[in-house]
């Protein structure tokens, strides 16, 4: 079936209702919502319907009586009609903002994650940065500490040495004379 130099869309309001009249391949296709529920929610339950039923009937659409697949096809009806009044997805535009939603607050648990773990890294690199800092000055406290038992050591071996040589000298003084 081809696109029809008639097919429309338009809505009509009374009182606090607006009916939505599709008219699309010879097929009119009509619903009535609140006002509250807007344009595209509507039209989008008349595409719907028109896809379901196009596809459910084929070709008997252009031959049939009027009314005369309302008992068949008003289960089908019924279900779209429920679907597209109670579930937020219905409407596409909701189901992507929906989802917009979600992905938005994906991505800013993902920035805070970032930036918590930046916060670490610097806190990090500033340990390590006083780390450095402390092994450095370890270093050199050692380097000295050894080098000072390193002159004790020698002072106590030249101690040792001389009081040695003193007791040999003393001892053979004594001999001697």
């Amino acid at each position: 079936m081809s696109q029809g130099k008639n097919d429309s869309n338009s809505s009509f309001s009374h009182d606090r209702y607006i009916f939505h009249v599709k008219r699309t391949d010879g097929l009119t296709v009509l619903c009535m919502a609140d006002d509250a529920s807007g344009r595209r929610i509507p039209f989008a339950f008349l595409e719907e319907i028109h896809q379901k039923f196009v596809k459910t009937y084929g070709r008997a659409i252009q031959s049939a009586s009027g009314y005369a697949m309302n008992e068949e096809f008003s289960r089908v009806m019924s279900q779209q009609m429920e679907h597209f009044s109670t579930d937020p997805n219905a409407d596409r535009l909701n189901r992507l903002k929906g989802e917009m939603s979600q992905v938005r607050s994906v991505m800013i648990d993902n920035i805070e994650k970032v930036l918590e773990r930046g916060d670490r890294l610097e806190l990090l690199v500033e340990k390590t940065s006083t780390m450095q800092g402390n092994s450095l000055r370890f270093k050199k406290q050692s380097r000295r500490y050894k080098n000072a038992m390193w002159w004790s050591n020698c002072k106590i071996t030249v101690t040792l040495i001389l009081l040695l040589s003193l007791i040999i000298a003393y001892i053979l003084f004594a001999f001697v004379f």
